[in-house]
């Protein structure tokens, strides 16, 4: 039986409307909460949910068997009134961090629109340094991905959203970053974090500082 595009958890989608969207970095060991070392250093992470297939292309490879099936208490946020809910607790949160922080898109879920994507542009521009993104996307073409890979290109320093797909990197694109399964056998490295090099993505550093592919150990 073909599985509706939507998450397996429907109770566990919330409204976004006056929520706090951007959930620490201290609440998710594999995260961690405060980057110590690296170009970022300093500053605070926190990451967003969507719900899974909802806002994912269904020509993602693991649309059958998503990361998400096995998370079923995980808070998932409508992308009604997203946006907005998002704008206002960046203003709290660079009020609350002086050093910045650095945003996770996405647990889970997808960039869903184009506007969407312009959005996280307008906030890179509006806090400039301050403020960092990083992620995984699979979005392989069209235009979402378009305006992916201009946000890789506007802010490189800032943005490494990596694109979910087993194949080599293209060397002579500066701006395109991807991320492979435990099957990819091209050059890459393996996820420090998932291997016990460090306690955290915080700790590491490496998806958001370069270039070569990261291979994710099979959830």
């Amino acid at each position: 039986m073909k599985r509706l595009p939507q998450t397996r958890y429907l109770k566990s989608v919330k409204p976004s409307k006056d929520q706090a969207i951007l959930k620490p970095g201290s609440n998710n060991a594999k995260l961690g909460y405060i980057v110590s070392k690296g170009r970022h250093k300093g500053k605070r992470i926190y990451s967003v949910s969507l719900q899974e297939r909802a806002t994912c292309p269904s020509s993602c490879h693991h649309w059958e068997d998503c990361y998400g099936d096995n998370m079923p208490f995980a808070l998932r946020y409508d992308t009604k009134d997203l946006i907005q809910a998002i704008s206002k607790q960046l203003e709290t949160l660079m009020k609350k961090h002086k050093q910045g922080i650095l945003v996770r898109l996405h647990v889970l879920g997808d960039f869903y629109s184009v506007p969407y994507v312009r959005f996280w542009a307008d906030q890179l521009i509006k806090y400039g340094d301050r403020l960092a993104i990083f992620g995984y996307t699979a979005r392989n073409k069209g235009k979402i991905y378009n305006e992916i890979r201009l946000l890789n290109m506007r802010f490189s320093e800032r943005c490494v959203i990596r694109l979910s797909r087993n194949e080599e990197y293209d060397v002579t694109d500066a701006f395109q970053f991807y991320a492979a399964e435990e099957s990819f056998e091209g050059t890459s490295f393996d996820c420090p974090e998932q291997t016990g090099k460090v306690k955290s993505c915080a700790d590491c550093g490496l998806c958001w500082s370069t270039k070569k592919t990261v291979r994710f150990l099979t959830h």
